[in-house]
């Protein structure tokens, strides 16, 4: 019987080429963009699943408010590990990680500069599953000036990884014995280093310093323990431990710290929500985004409602087609089951078919999809375990939803009414067909209007004035390096014929190294007369060479001695301060952790506030301090010959360095770095957005053959009678407008409401506009008439006298 209905499908799919090819097509296309999006789906939810302790591990998070600011961040203080494990009992093992940022290490004759470095206990052998391949876990980062590395650095630096005992040279002169070897850190991390150097050689790890919170701390909870428990008592805990330095430091109770409406607040996180669901401040490592992974897993839904809608519409619109085969078969007998079984066969046929061509096409274009996401995904054999299965059931219910509604429809028709002629085909009268394409088309539509909002913001974002000027502007990382020849580097770079600026400075507005002080108005620190500011140290030529526009008072300058306890704020600090003319005025802050003595400064200038942070978070207060930070030089450039500027450059500095890497950027590409993840949003969005569109035409233009193709003898008529072309394509045209335009009206409501709460993400952000609206409306007008034309037209045009020869 099975292969009675397998023979009747292939005949009836092979006879009807144009109904099979568009269903094969539609479906293989919605499958295949589905295939990609759990792809990448299932990779960002598999991040950090690798540590075998994963459900029990927890990082320390640490929220302040104070100096007018509320500020969260990934890390705690440097004494909050031990602490924690010394109070609460439930907790196993506890680990720090403090990133310095990178070291130059020798190689040969070479110098290679390494970012991918960071501080940790002996103990994230206990918490992290991070397999050894050479050397002992036990002791790996007990001693100073020791370091674990990964295979690939092993390789890279000594052609082994049994490299345990050898020795690598940091910046010169600083000796590390490498003790062990582990296996690369799978991608799916949140935080991946190549060097683990051993915290105990890190003099401040050792410090009881409560108010600097640089340690990103991780804790191992005990089988059993409840995390929200313990959560819940940790402000308490900080409370306790904290609170004699809060009294030295500001002279304070946590109570009445706390009354004036300010904070300290610890909290856990889980390790497994940490890639998708958290942003703050001294991430390890980019991180992800929770909104996408529903709004992608929402498109594939959405793709592939549509393909499957396409395949009902094509199946009822043929209904007239197939309805004298199913009055004959009844007629000799043939059971409504077995016209059910026949129908159904026929779709997960097709949907086997469409399955088999959307995994060819999935894995070919698996490459250019990895390029357009920034990842590296592979069909391994762990996907394929899972893969396999999924699709065997994709294929039977698939192919048995879509395939319901045409079987049990079809089969249902009665024998005597089918033969006699009185069964309504047609378009018209078709309510679930029109109810159908009413759905997709929504769907279509909010895409598209969600794809042209995403591209505005993008847009946006490149061209917003952010109050520097990020253009044309050489950054030359790693100028530490140069140690005392640094300022030596920046006059002979200065005398570049094609160099308008240079600065040297730590911070920049795309990166760099960033501190954050509280400054208060009167030496006795009143809590409620202060502002936590970040604090960059620059030197005289900072503004000039950014264009940074100043509003109140003076640049540096070199020759005003008086300048090293100068600062210039930015708006919003002076708003915060709240000083009537806040020029020359005095503000104080704390010399040291434990305020043995105070820091006097006096503002100088007021710049106008340019954008430092992303875009999704307001400008927050900004002081300048005068100083010679070497952690970059920023070179406005006036020439037209880059590559010979930069040869120039690097010349000059490895004349000065010898054997140390030339590390450059450009700091507008440094400035879309920080919006790649939204561009990759966006163009992905953008291409499966096309793709559901497609899809819906490829449905709009087999349904439009069918009305036009059932509609043939009306249409002979109505040319015998003098009907034009023109009327008769508006005619054909007009039910299927009518629909697109119900939908305009469905969609457009919920696609407004779904990226207005999407753009409140970002601080700065263009508003949904009207024409964003009135176009995506008319894209699709115009698609749906440009795909119900070329069928309409079609018909119109066919010789009257083929359809009404045979009456």
């Amino acid at each position: 019987m099975i292969k009675t209905y397998l023979k009747t499908a292939f005949r009836s799919l092979v006879k009807n080429k144009g109904f099979t090819f568009i269903n094969v097509l539609g479906l293989a296309l919605g499958l295949a963009a589905c295939l990609l999006i759990v792809f990448y789906v299932f990779d960002e939810l598999s991040y950090d699943r690798f540590n075998t302790k994963a459900d029990r591990i927890f990082r320390v998070n640490n929220e302040v408010k104070f100096g007018g600011n509320t500020n969260s961040y990934a890390c705690s203080p440097a004494p909050t590990a031990a602490a924690l494990k010394a109070d609460f009992p439930e907790i196993e093992q506890v680990v720090r990680f403090r990133d310095r940022g990178g070291n130059n290490v020798k190689k040969g004759n070479q110098s290679i500069h390494e970012d991918k470095m960071i501080y940790a206990d002996n103990s994230i052998f206990d918490v992290f599953t991070l397999p050894i391949v050479s050397g002992s876990k036990s002791n790996a980062l007990t001693a100073p000036n020791t370091v674990a590395i990964n295979e690939k650095t092993a390789l890279k630096y000594f052609n082994t990884t049994n490299a345990v005992g050898k020795t690598l040279t940091f910046n010169g002169s600083e000796l590390y014995k490498v003790t062990a070897v582990i296996k690369d850190i799978p991608k799916q991390s949140h935080f991946n280093y190549d060097f683990f150097l051993a915290m105990p050689g890190l003099a401040e790890s050792k410090e009881d310093a409560w108010f600097s919170e640089d340690y990103n701390t991780y804790i191992l909870l005990k089988p059993g323990a409840d995390a929200n428990k313990l959560s819940g008592k940790l402000t308490d805990f900080f409370r306790r431990r904290a609170g004699p330095q809060l009294a030295s430091v500001l002279h304070l109770t946590f109570d009445k710290f706390e009354q004036s409406g300010n904070y300290i607040k610890l909290y856990l996180f889980p390790l497994k929500k940490i890639h998708l669901e958290s942003n703050i401040g001294s991430e390890l490592g980019a991180n992800g985004d929770i909104q996408y992974i529903y709004i992608f897993a929402l498109v594939a839904i959405f793709i592939l409602l549509i393909a499957c809608v396409n395949f009902m519409n094509l199946s009822t619109a043929r209904s007239s087609n197939r309805a004298r085969e199913v009055g004959v078969r009844k007629v000799l007998g043939s059971p409504r089951i077995y016209l059910i079984a026949q129908f159904l066969t026929e779709s997960i046929l097709i949907t086997l078919v469409a399955t088999i061509i959307a995994v060819l096409a999935a894995w070919a274009l698996l490459p250019l999809f990895n390029q357009m996401a920034g990842k590296e995904l592979e069909i391994t054999g762990q996907i394929l375990r899972w893969l396999l299965p999924v699709l065997l059931f994709v294929v039977i219910v698939i192919g048995c939803l879509a395939g319901s509604y045409p079987a049990l429809y079809l089969s249902a028709f009665q024998p005597i009414k089918v033969l006699k002629g009185t069964i309504a085909a047609g378009f018209k009268g078709g309510m679930l067909r029109s109810f159908l394409v009413v759905f997709q088309f929504a769907i279509s539509i909010f895409l598209i209007i969600g794809t042209l909002v995403i591209y505005n913001q993008l847009k946006y974002i490149q061209s917003k004035d952010l109050g520097y000027s990020r253009d044309h502007v050489l950054v030359i990382n790693n100028v530490w390096a140069l140690g005392n020849g640094a300022k030596t580097f920046k006059q002979e770079v200065k005398q570049l014929s094609g160099v308008q600026d240079v600065s040297l400075s730590g911070a920049l507005p795309t990166g760099g190294t960033r501190n954050s002080t509280s400054f208060f108005k009167d030496q006795v620190l009143d809590q409620k007369r202060a502002v936590t500011s970040q604090e960059w140290t620059v030197d005289e030529d900072y503004i000039k060479t950014l264009k940074i526009k100043m509003l109140l008072g003076r640049n540096f300058l070199v020759d005003m001695r008086t300048d090293t306890a100068g600062l210039i704020i930015n708006e919003a600090a002076a708003k915060l301060l709240n000083f009537k003319d806040p020029l020359n005025q005095t503000l104080y802050t704390p010399a040291d952790n434990m305020v043995t003595k105070m820091a006097q400064f006096h503002i100088i200038g007021v710049m106008k506030d340019f954008n430092f942070k992303s875009l999704r978070d307001n400008v927050t207060p900004l002081v300048f301090l005068y100083g010679q930070d070497r952690g970059a030089l920023s070179i406005r450039l006036k020439s037209t010959n880059m590559p010979l500027l930069i040869s120039q450059v690097e010349a000059k500095y490895k004349a000065l360095a010898p054997g140390q890497q030339f590390n450059y950027s450009f700091m507008d590409n440094d400035f879309d770095a920080l919006y790649r993840s939204e561009q990759r949003m966006g163009q992905i969005f953008i291409t499966f957005t096309s793709l559901a569109i497609i899809i819906a035409c490829l449905g709009l233009f087999g349904l439009a053959a069918y009305a036009a193709e059932q509609r043939t003898k009306e249409i002979g008529i109505r040319k015998v009678l003098g009907a034009s072309v023109s009327a008769i394509v508006g005619m054909l045209s007009k039910d299927f407008i009518l629909l697109v335009s119900i939908s305009i009206a469905i969609a457009t409501p919920v696609a407004w409401w779904a990226m207005h709460n999407w753009l409140q993400g970002f601080a700065y952000r263009q508003n949904i506009q009207w024409w964003v609206v009135a176009l995506a409306g008319a894209g699709a007008i115009a698609i749906a008439f440009v795909t119900i034309s070329f069928q309409s037209v079609k018909a119109a045009l066919t010789n009257p006298v083929k359809s009404l020869k045979s009456e």
